[in-house]
């Protein structure tokens, strides 16, 4: 090979060597911009995917909701006593403090209690909050109405704000007598479609997504 092809061939080289870089770092973005998208799908798939989990396994039965009518019908088991229990976890991904204000509650079936949840924002921007209920023992999940939760709304909250939430249930009267005690959890995190939501008047907060049907 003479000097002059040798020459060539080193100037071609260095000319597709830009090209095959340039080439490589598309294909990395284009990656990277299919797992954002992924992930930005996953979120919103998550609660359809908890209801689809939840109905097929039985895992942590969902609550159910009945009507102030329902709840007032009711008789109390005057002669019988549930304890339930209180918990809450926070998503990975989100910036909250999350907290039963009440830990655990002696209560008659068929009678109506109120208690709350503490939640706190914990950014220095408005975010929206949802939070997914389950109960334990999953066979209890039938016998545990809500007349009010604040799961069944979107939450909106201002930056570093903080509300008392409120949530009022009753145990049916027939649930299982070998069950005395019930854990309601709830899992707090941002809500999928938090940034089209924050971004209306505060007192807006009445766009409803039902997660514990």
């Amino acid at each position: 090979m003479t000097d002059s092809s040798a020459g060539h061939e080193q100037q071609a080289s260095a000319a597709q060597h830009p090209r095959a870089t340039s080439k490589a770092h598309a294909m990395v973005a284009g990656k990277m911009l299919a797992l954002a998208v992924g992930m930005f799908g996953f979120g919103y798939a998550m609660v359809p995917m908890y209801d689809i989990i939840c109905e097929i396994t039985g895992l942590n039965g969902k609550t159910g909701r009945v009507s102030i009518a329902e709840a007032e019908a009711a008789q109390a088991v005057a002669d019988r006593e549930v304890i339930v229990e209180f918990t809450s976890t926070i998503n990975a991904s989100g910036s909250w403090t999350f907290r039963p204000t009440t830990r655990e509650m002696r209560v008659k079936p068929g009678q109506t209690y109120q208690t709350a949840y503490y939640a706190e924002n914990l950014t220095d921007r408005t975010t929206v909050g949802q939070a997914t209920p389950s109960v334990t023992p999953s066979a209890a999940a039938k016998y545990f109405n809500k007349t009010e939760c604040f799961c069944f709304t979107q939450q909106l909250f201002e930056p570093r704000a903080s509300k008392d939430m409120p949530l009022i249930f009753i145990i049916d009267p027939d649930l299982p007598l070998n069950v005395d005690r019930v854990t309601l959890s709830y899992t707090f995190f941002n809500s999928p479609d938090a940034n089209s939501t924050a971004s209306l008047s505060p007192t807006l907060t009445g766009f409803t997504q039902e997660i514990s049907q």
